[in-house]
């Protein structure tokens, strides 16, 4: 293990990596954060890698492709690549599932991941997104690899209304590709204290085809969606030091694709859309339901150094999936969460010297979460979960000499999971024949356990600023999955123990001239009791349990030259390795699903004209060649087949008219080439290969006001 931590911060200090960036203007290095520490901070008081996503680079991304999954892919080096699908399944971040939230909402259903949690919201109402990278149990339940939090927009100036206006066509060069979008944001301040936000999106989708115009396999496909979001916040001023808000924020999204599915032959010929679907489930696939609501306080003086943020939310989500006929009998199953929780935050400044400052930050976050798989004919997948999650937690921050930053926390997690009792599912062989269904008792299981981080970041000059850290996350994730495949009468003979991730890392950051900045970081992150899907010798998955390590490096360079052009790129590169014996014997590597191959990013964007700029991103996803196949049969199991590269362009436009009015043009896979994504290879079933999205054009309109 030693030898491992080493040679990742040796490596570090030799490879330089790079961040793509969507904007004219250099990095602002004053950029201030609020998920790493649960409170706003200056992005050079946090001691580990994080990325933002701004809004400008959100409206970039969003002329190509309005999927978040895919704004992410060329945003966030570390994150895997998309799989183009309504699913966000094997899109990990630093080789491990990420927990997303919505302005500190958890979308994320670990107790059973429906990875849909990344795509839940409309791009449109986004004002920026933090990618906090790295374990960390700021949040609680399922942040192994880190968090997405999407910040949705407010109120922004002092005017009664203001706000902007889009529509927007998309096509490919097939008949029968168009769809159409259009977005309303309103916001503005009715008196000196009263604000509000509001937002309305909706998208329709066309059929999406290949290069070669064949329509796309219609499992889990985004063709044919209509989407749907809705936001509003009413927020009032108390007083100068008080401050109170309400919001809501909704997401729905529902598929009336009507194509057959012609199963293709793995590595020869894809699984394509073709004739009409077959009357086989009655329920549309997609995410019928997203609720989001939030009330939350803040007082700046509860009393003297101490500031309070109190939140109440409630979220209610349902997701459906197509039909399979993997268990008996056939059907559509369907995840449905339903959190309620509390988040009470206390800042105290302990000291405030002139060259020093101490402050602490304290409180308690309570979480109920009640998630359940069940099938449309009301059958259950997994039983009833209802979890009660408490942890009263603690962060010190130092300041030294307004150079040095030191930072230590403590997170106590008291966990309780309230499991029903169920009858399993009668499951599909590989040989035809049928699992045996079983009645499994149910029962209280308890998970308890005191996590930490602490971490430091020293600002030498603006030319190199050093951080390292060590940071903790505590998980249950994927308690369903394998409580599903149960073949134990009782869940107290099933390996149900959380997963506990340390997460090391090193880098350094900074802007050598007023126009390269750049940041390189290694990490290095490990746990007793991994979780990752593997193939059983009935084809079936299931879950592997066994200690692991995963380790990488990742960074950014970006070069302003001028004020008309800007340009840049990133790198990021890992590896995953486990003992499944748990004898110390780590040769065996964690397989595709979450180990991504390395990727490129790289973007140069010019502004020929005032009013016009004219950009081009560029994805180039590695070779991934980690397994042999079976030495009889020639097959590759779930998660292991090779992965080739690919390189993908696309360009990006947008005219200035006036002030007021602004015009975007954008094109995605430019060159119109033919790939697969990463997951038609690594998942190694007929399927699941299937071609990628061909050439695909957008046209925008935008006032704003």
């Amino acid at each position: 293990m030693k030898k491992i931590i080493l040679s990742v911060a040796a490596l570090a200090a030799t490879t330089i990596t790079a961040q793509q960036k969507d904007s004219l203007q250099i990095k602002d290095v004053d950029e201030v954060v609020l998920t790493a520490s649960r409170k706003r901070e200056n992005i050079k008081e946090i001691p580990s890698s994080v990325t933002i996503v701004n809004q400008k680079q959100i409206q970039s991304q969003l002329t190509v492709n309005s999927d978040i999954t895919n704004i992410l892919q060329y945003t966030v080096p570390s994150l895997a690549t998309s799989s183009g699908m309504t699913t966000n399944s094997g899109q990990t971040l630093r080789g491990r599932q990420v927990l997303v939230l919505i302005d500190g909402i958890p979308q994320s259903t670990p107790l059973r991941n429906g990875s849909r949690d990344i795509r839940s919201i409309d791009p449109s109402v986004i004002e920026r997104i933090e990618v906090i990278k790295g374990a960390t149990s700021i949040y609680g339940n399922g942040s192994d690899g880190g968090i997405i939090n999407y910040i949705t927009r407010k109120a922004g100036s002092d005017k009664t209304i203001s706000g902007q206006s889009q529509i927007g066509i998309t096509g490919q060069l097939y008949g029968g590709t168009l769809g159409f979008r259009a977005s309303q944001f309103l916001a503005g301040k009715i008196t000196s204290k009263f604000d509000y936000a509001a937002s309305m999106a909706y998208e329709k989708t066309g059929y999406m085809k290949d290069a070669d115009g064949i329509n796309l396999s219609p499992t889990s496909s985004p063709a044919r969606m209509n989407n749907y979001n809705g936001m509003l916040k009413l927020g009032y001023d108390l007083n100068e030091n008080q401050r109170i808000e309400a919001s809501y924020i909704g997401y729905a999204s529902k598929s009336d694709l009507d194509l057959g599915l012609k199963t293709g032959k793995y590595g020869v010929t894809p699984t394509i859309g073709e004739g009409s679907a077959a009357n086989q489930g009655t329920t549309p696939q997609g995410t019928p339901r997203n609720h989001n609501f939030k009330i939350s306080y803040d007082n700046k003086r509860i009393w003297q150094g101490t500031s309070l943020n109190v939140n109440l939310y409630l979220q209610d989500f349902r997701t459906v999936y197509g039909y399979s006929d993997t268990f008996l009998n056939g059907g559509q199953s369907n995840v449905i969460s339903k959190k309620k929780g509390a988040r009470f935050n206390l800042d105290t400044q302990l000291w405030n010297a002139q060259n020093s400052q101490g402050e602490i930050i304290y409180g308690a976050d309570i979480l109920n979460d009640k998630t359940v798989q069940k099938l449309e004919d009301g059958r259950y997948w997994t039983p009833d979960m209802d979890m009660t999650n408490i942890a009263p937690f603690m962060l010190v921050k130092v300041d030294l000499f307004k150079k040095l930053i030191l930072k230590g926390g403590l997170r106590y997690e008291n966990i309780k999971v309230k499991v029903g009792d169920f009858n399993t599912l009668s499951t599909i062989k590989n040989d035809g024949t049928f699992t045996k269904s079983i009645f499994v008792k149910g029962g209280d299981l308890e998970y308890n356990a005191l996590v930490g981080n602490i971490g430091f970041r020293y600002n030498i000059n603006p030319e190199i600023n050093l951080f390292g850290s060590f940071s903790q996350s505590y998980s249950i994730n994927e308690l369903g999955r394998i409580l599903r495949t149960s073949t134990s009468e009782t869940i107290n003979n099933l390996e149900t123990k959380p997963i506990i991730v340390n997460n090391y890392e090193l880098g350094a950051t900074g802007q050598i001239t007023r126009w390269l900045n750049y940041e390189v970081t290694s990490y290095v992150s490990t746990s007793k009791l991994g979780a990752t899907f593997i193939q059983s010798p009935d084809r079936a998955l299931m879950i592997q349990r066994a200690p692991e390590v995963v380790y990488g490096v990742e960074g950014f360079l970006h070069f302003n030259p001028a004020r008309w052009i800007n340009f840049g790129g990133s790198y990021s590169w890992m590896e995953g390795i486990t003992s499944p014996k748990d004898d110390g014997d780590y040769s065996t590597k964690i397989n595709n699903s979450r180990i991504s191959a390395p990727k490129i990013l790289a973007y140069i964007q010019v502004r020929p004209l005032q009013n016009l700029s004219v950009g081009v991103d560029m994805l180039h996803a590695f070779e991934q060649d980690r397994f042999q196949p079976n030495a009889k049969t020639g097959l590759y199991v779930y998660g292991e087949g090779r992965v080739p590269e690919y390189t993908i362009f696309n360009l990006k436009s947008s005219y200035e008219i006036n002030k007021n009015w602004r015009i975007a043009v954008g094109i995605e896979n430019l060159f119109n080439r033919m790939y697969q994504p990463a997951i038609a290879w690594w998942a190694a079933r007929d399927s699941d290969f299937t071609n990628a999205l061909g050439m695909r054009g957008t046209f925008m309109l935008e006032y704003k006001f």
